[in-house]
């Protein structure tokens, strides 16, 4: 649902309400009134890679190449993400919940926000970098369309943590227009991924 205002809001439903009181969820544009408290959030989410208000201030400078965007409940930041559309690949720079938040849901909302500003970028693959030990991020990922291309050795310090580079088609090439609609496409379709 988009207000008049042009901000997303995220309400869950119904059935869901019963089994969890999450609140209503508001997605805005960052601005850089954000940045005391995305600087505050991210020693808790990130420990050594976090970034710092100076990395801040440089990555919403680099608009309109790169789109971030906030979530908000009860006016408390509680996720961000963020994307940079340079042409056919997108990449995810960032996407964090905070704690409290965490297992609502939000982080499969901020991916589609990510993926939907790719694709509206004319992107044809969207990437990211995830550290190998970080199973409940890879499994939003996957769970979103991701798969994994290669692995970075070493690449997250200290701790020489692997990175998996993943990478999404955002545009389905596996149809063709010239398909029989009356054929099962249970029986002849076929996922291929890189």
């Amino acid at each position: 649902m988009t207000p008049s205002d042009g901000t997303l809001k995220k309400t869950p439903p119904e059935s869901s309400l019963r089994e969890s009181s999450m609140p209503e969820t508001t997605l805005r544009e960052m601005t850089w009134r954000d940045i005391a408290a995305l600087t505050a959030l991210e020693p808790e989410l990130f420990a050594h890679d976090a970034w710092s208000d100076r990395t801040w201030w440089a990555e919403l400078a680099g608009r309109p190449r790169r789109s971030y965007v906030v979530g908000e409940q009860s006016g408390t930041l509680v996720g961000y993400a963020g994307v940079d559309c340079g042409g056919e690949v997108a990449d995810v720079m960032t996407i964090a919940v905070a704690r409290p938040a965490q297992g609502q849901g939000l982080g499969t909302v901020l991916m589609h926000w990510l993926i939907a500003e790719a694709r509206r970028a004319g992107a044809e693959h969207l990437m990211l970098e995830v550290r190998a030990d970080n199973a409940v991020a890879q499994r939003l990922y996957s769970n979103a369309g991701f798969a994994n291309l290669s692995v970075r050795r070493k690449y997250y310090q200290p701790g020489d943590v692997d990175a998996l580079i993943m990478r999404m088609h955002l545009w389905d090439m596996t149809e063709d227009e010239t398909e029989d609609p009356s054929e099962d496409p249970s029986e002849s379709a076929s996922e291929v991924r890189a």
